[in-house]
């Protein structure tokens, strides 16, 4: 699971290139938490099963809603501390 989360990580961020703090364990953590995540959506709107190849590609595309929200996240937490 860690090798897959890695290479989904490592895909989401050169699909979604940027600035981003963390290294290889954020990477491997955000893969790691896509698959589940695209995972999830796939089967609940019935767009994967667990045997299809297209698990990856939910996989992924979980992987770049979380990177999104990091950044997100973390965007805002620096646009405030330059504010106070």
């Amino acid at each position: 699971m860690l090798v897959i989360g890695a290479v989904v990580g490592v895909a989401a961020r050169w699909i979604m290139p940027g600035k981003d703090p963390g290294g290889l364990v954020l990477t491997v953590a955000l893969g790691v938490a896509g698959s589940m995540v695209g995972a999830f959506i796939g089967r609940q709107i019935h767009w994967v099963a667990s045997s299809q190849g297209a698990v990856f590609a939910a996989s992924v595309i979980g992987a770049l809603i979380l990177l999104a929200g990091f950044r997100l996240v973390t965007g805002m937490r620096r646009m405030g501390t330059r504010a106070s």
